[in-house]
């Protein structure tokens, strides 16, 4: 909406007669994300020019925090069914599973249930906001947020400093995705954490398991359909990414399990990380795996994540034409 690519694309399309949008996932977090995708259609027709107009027409403010710009907008009861009549003219559902015959993804959760040492951690940083880690750093919580991450940082295995250093508490969640790994053919196991991937790798080598990365840091194109290619002709048994670099567009079929060594909160992310390998060209069941630490803050990212899943199919149920 501000950005530079946001302008511009808002600029360029003016000059087109014909206009067309594709997005799986048209609102993963809040009834805003369909305010530009609506513009770049209609400049302006249904929702209006203005984004903070309609901001304030279909979203409530909650206060978040001490400072007058820590607000969280709210969805207003029944603003999806308003919006959602403003734009069903020009909006037209196709269900993935109506247009391609595939075997269902069938998605699902493993427990895992935190060490000792990570219980200490997670309780001590729960309760006291900060935790004495075994090189006597301590790591403090200067808010609600902070803490939140910090205890999906200890549930996931490691914790972080204030320079951006990381300090190992316990692997067993990553021997626990390498054995995951082991039982089955092929793999996309996504990670959020660089602590995750570094774990992940040093295990994959232990067991002599055959990878490849997509992180960001493969930085040319070659590289990168390199690395797709040797995991798609079976080279490579799993492919270890990150999901802000490989949840969108890859094709990567030779998978059958896709797993999550953490939960995420990013709808978008998940729904589109599950795609690599549930998509046109597959031919075999497919599965969703994601492991959550059982007692832990990481059962609120699923419940938030199903919420969010929520809101997005009764957008798409309203917008579906009959």
């Amino acid at each position: 909406m501000t950005s530079l690519r946001s302008k511009a694309m808002k600029k360029i399309a003016k000059l087109f007669k014909y206009r067309e949008l594709l997005n799986g996932t048209p609102n993963p977090n809040s009834i805003l994300e369909l305010w530009h995708q609506m513009l770049l259609l209609d400049d302006g027709a249904r929702l209006g020019n203005s984004f903070y107009a309609f901001r304030n027409a279909v979203c409530t403010p909650k206060q978040v925090g001490p400072s007058a710009n820590m607000v969280k907008w709210i969805d207003r009861p029944g603003a999806a069914e308003v919006v959602a009549k403003l734009v069903e003219d020009i909006t037209i559902r196709h269900r993935f599973e109506d247009c391609v015959d595939i075997p269902e993804n069938h998605k699902y959760v493993i427990e895992y249930h935190l060490t000792e040492k990570q219980l200490a951690a997670y309780h001590q940083m729960k309760e006291e906001q900060m935790a004495l880690l075994r090189d006597k750093k301590v790591i403090t919580a200067l808010n609600a947020a902070t803490v939140a991450t910090k205890l999906l940082q200890i549930a996931s295995g490691a914790v972080y400093d204030d320079q951006g250093g990381w300090h190992l508490i316990d692997r067993e969640r990553y021997e626990l995705v390498m054995d995951l790994v082991e039982a089955r053919k092929h793999c996309v196991v996504f990670f959020l954490w660089q602590h995750q991937k570094e774990c992940l790798i040093e295990e994959a080598k232990r067991r002599g398991i055959t990878f490849g990365v997509l992180d960001g840091t493969i930085v040319s194109d070659r590289e990168r359909e390199e690395t797709v290619t040797y995991f798609q002709s079976g080279l490579y048994k799993i492919i270890l990414a990150h999901p802000a670099s490989a949840a969108h567009g890859l094709t990567l079929t030779k998978g059958t399990s896709t797993l999550w060594a953490s939960p995420t909160y990013n709808l978008e992310h998940f729904l589109q990380g599950l795609k690599r390998i549930h998509r046109a060209g597959q031919t075999e069941r497919t599965e969703t795996v994601t492991i959550v630490a059982q007692g832990t803050i990481e059962t609120k990212v699923m419940q938030a994540l199903e919420g969010k899943r929520l809101n997005m199919e009764n957008l798409l149920a309203l917008l579906e034409l009959e």
